[in-house]
């Protein structure tokens, strides 16, 4: 019975794992409530995400706020172009779905592919903008060409990202509970397994570069 309430033993690890995933799912939550300040609460997620699958995590809260304010206006205009650019296609899918406009084949393939690359891109920024000090410009184009350098890796999280989805609005009533304590949190933190794997050969490389 002593050992089940060891800090160290692997039940009371992954119980203060699922604690410390709660309380960030709840302060990302709270922080993107304001819509603009979303880009800024999305990136403090994947630094905390990040550092947790780094073992590096300390005080939650702290972490969370200190990456927020430091990233906030990088990661709030990289998000608002993401959100002008997503509404935009939004509407193109809105009338080709439901409208009587007519889209040709060509505008048709058009949409579809700006959609995979503001995918493709938009799954990496993020995390970029947490873990790299860098430029939005070389922060974007990192982005995408990492996504595009590791192509089964970026098929892998686009994937697990649609099941979560596909689970939350098909059975949205049952799923209220797990949305409101790890619905962001916990797609981010198993998404971060991959991108801690592929930071670590990037690091790498710029380490043997200087």
């Amino acid at each position: 019975m002593n050992r089940f309430f060891d800090m160290d033993s692997p039940i009371m690890r992954f119980l203060n794992r699922v604690a410390d995933l709660v309380w960030l799912n709840i302060l990302a939550i709270i922080c993107c409530i304001p819509v603009v300040t979303a880009g800024a609460s999305l990136t403090a997620l994947h630094y905390v995400a990040l550092r947790m699958t780094r073992n590096e995590e300390g005080y939650i809260t702290k972490d969370f706020f200190k990456s927020f304010k430091e990233n906030f206006a990088q990661a709030t205009v990289i998000w608002l172009v993401i959100l002008v650019l997503a509404t935009g296609l939004g509407a193109d899918f809105y009338i080709m779905a439901f409208s009587s406009v007519e889209m040709g084949p060509v505008i048709q393939v058009l949409v579809f592919a700006a959609a995979f690359l503001l995918l493709f891109g938009g799954i990496y920024v993020f995390p970029f903008q947490a873990r790299f000090a860098n430029t939005i410009r070389n922060t974007v184009k990192n982005a995408y060409i990492t996504s595009v350098m590791n192509f089964p890796k970026t098929m892998l999280i686009l994937i697990m990202y649609g099941v979560f989805l596909a689970a939350y609005s098909l059975f949205f009533l049952y799923l209220v509970p797990l949305i409101l304590f790890c619905g962001l949190s916990l797609p981010v933190f198993l998404a971060c397994t991959f991108y801690t794997s592929i930071f670590k050969k990037l690091e790498e490389q710029i380490s043997q570069s200087v």
